[in-house]
């Protein structure tokens, strides 16, 4: 298990503070650097397993595809201001792409797989992607989205007649005395950009630096770890698990099937899985699982979860099931490009996210920007000494959250305890996330309201152990209209080709909405009395 992080506090300040950063690699090196050096160290070693496309490549041969890929983008003239754009599962050549990005300091941004044309199309003409890799299965619905973009698409998997097929880029020869590029911007450049809804329901574009800081809490990790995360790479933890495997050498399984719970069971039981990082919907769907109180998940030596609430009884189940106690609450958001907080001590702090890892400091402040002291719930703010870009072409979101002083304003309340640990007392002011897809209840509630019975409407979440936040409705209708609560579900179903922007927790009609007392919609009222009238129901 990783040595507990040790943290300081400030008295005066109110501020506890990780340990220092222990530098194992030459602090000037880049991300893609490193990777590049260590994947020549151990050639013969087993890089990456398909358990879906049946392949095994070893680090030689990952090297040698990451290299004719990144061949393949300077051939095309790209630079390091140009952007890649990705869209696909964890098909065989995925990581190739990561690495040759990283090889030619050249970002990525990567988007959700169930993101509809509009949003895709929103998003890409933010950051202009030169060329984008995605599945055959979503080729249509990108081209579409990026029609008036110059860009060229290249398919990883299931490819129409008209696309290009990631076998044609991997038949590039590679660039003579081929070495990765030295960053223009050294390691402030900007290394990956995620995706992160806006208060208005419009999607962000997060800059992840070209940091250290995304290593923190898996120096651990040796050859001899065998690495599995179901998480694509426009999730943080899946530009985790990229990563730590090209630097500490692992081997990593990957598939691209939609996420089975007994199917990841017996990836584990298979191939012996040392390291895993879910989200507690996975969690929730192997406890669920027939096949969960017969697997074999004693290889597991690393079992780190997080990105929303796990009940404790969720948490529970899983250690009785592990043969090492080595379950591990995370917290930490897409802005900050790493974990901020880790807990390794279940029976001592249940309920906690842990400690603040090295590298980072913590306050927690009040609505006056104070900081608060021990057992105060306030914001969580953090700072992590980092360079960060922002929001791509989004410099007042940016400084929204992220102050003068570098603090980054999570917007999560929580508290520190008298032993340096953080529990989390709320999520994010309305922000919702349904099966790791984060979205606001302003993007469905503005599809209701085109309907014509509808006077009003207040969208909210209803949790789920397995898909977190299922959006329900309160409507309200006009006067002698028969509109019925299936007719706003159909609705919204009919217009959007996103699971997670549908009314999975169902909807009801009501006189009028909760408010609060200055007359303004009270989404959690609402929530409360419709759960209400459910139980009744």
């Amino acid at each position: 298990m990783p040595f507990t992080p040790a943290n300081s506090y400030d008295g005066d300040q109110k501020i506890w503070s990780g340990e220092q950063v222990t530098n194992y690699f030459d602090p000037h090196l880049s991300i893609g650097q490193i990777i590049f050096q260590e994947m020549r160290r151990h050639p013969q070693l087993i890089a990456q397993i398909s358990a879906t496309e049946d392949s095994v490549l070893t680090r030689r041969e990952l090297h040698a595809n990451a290299m004719r890929v990144a061949s393949y983008m300077r051939k095309e003239g790209l630079v390091q201001s140009d952007v890649v754009g990705i869209i696909g599962r964890n098909t065989t050549h995925m990581p190739a792409v990561a690495y040759a990005c990283f090889f030619n300091g050249i970002a990525f941004h990567s988007l959700n797989i169930t993101y509809d044309q509009n949003t895709i199309e929103k998003i890409y003409n933010i950051t202009k992607p030169r060329i984008i890799f995605c599945d055959g299965d979503e080729f249509a619905k990108v081209r579409a989205a990026t029609s008036q973009l110059d860009v060229k698409i290249v398919t990883m998997r299931n490819h129409p007649s008209d696309s290009i097929r990631i076998d044609e880029v991997l038949a590039t020869p590679i660039e003579e005395n081929f070495q990765p590029a030295h960053l223009e911007q050294g390691n402030d450049q900007t290394m990956a950009i995620l995706c992160s809804s806006g208060t208005t329901g419009t999607p962000k574009a997060v800059t992840i630096t070209n940091s250290r800081q995304i290593l923190a809490g898996n120096n651990h990790l040796t050859t001899a770890d065998i690495q599995y995360s179901h998480n694509t790479l426009d999730w943080i933890t899946g530009l985790l698990t990229t990563i730590t495997s090209g630097v500490f050498s692992t081997t990593r399984i990957i598939a691209d099937n939609a996420f089975d719970p007994a199917f990841a069971m017996r990836l584990i039981e298979q191939y012996k899985v040392t390291w895993i990082i879910q989200p507690p919907s996975c969690m929730a769907m192997m406890i669920n699982s027939s096949e969960f109180e017969t697997s074999d998940l004693s290889s597991l030596r690393t079992y780190m979860f997080g990105g929303s609430r796990a009940a404790v009884e969720l948490q529970q189940s899983i250690r009785n099931r592990l043969s090492v106690d080595c379950l591990q609450n995370v917290y930490g958001f897409t802005e900050l490009g790493a974990m901020a907080t880790v807990n390794y001590h279940f029976d001592e702090k249940p309920g906690s996210v842990g400690r603040v890892v090295s590298g980072l400091r913590l306050k927690i402040i009040n609505d006056d920007g104070a900081s608060l002291g021990p057992d105060e719930v306030g914001e969580i703010c953090i700072m992590n000494n980092q360079h960060w870009s922002g929001y791509y072409g989004n410099e007042a979101e940016s400084r929204s959250i992220r102050d003068p002083q570098r603090w980054y304003h999570s917007g999560d309340l929580g508290y520190m305890d008298r032993d340096g640990f953080l529990y989390i007392v709320d999520r994010k002011k309305e922000m919702l996330k349904y099966q790791n897809v984060m979205y606001y209840p302003n993007d469905i509630e503005s599809v209701i309201s085109e309907m014509p019975d509808v006077v009003e409407v207040c969208v909210f979440g209803v949790w789920s152990d397995v898909y977190g936040d299922e959006a329900a409705a309160a409507v309200v209708k006009k006067v002698g209209s028969e509109l019925k609560a299936e007719d706003v579900v159909e609705y919204v179903s009919s217009r959007t080709d996103s699971k997670y922007k549908q009314l999975n927790g169902g909807a009801v009609i009501v006189e009028d909405l909760k408010r609060s007392a200055n007359g303004k919609t009270n989404r959690m009222a609402n929530q409360a009395h419709f759960l209400h009238l459910k139980e009744r129901s």
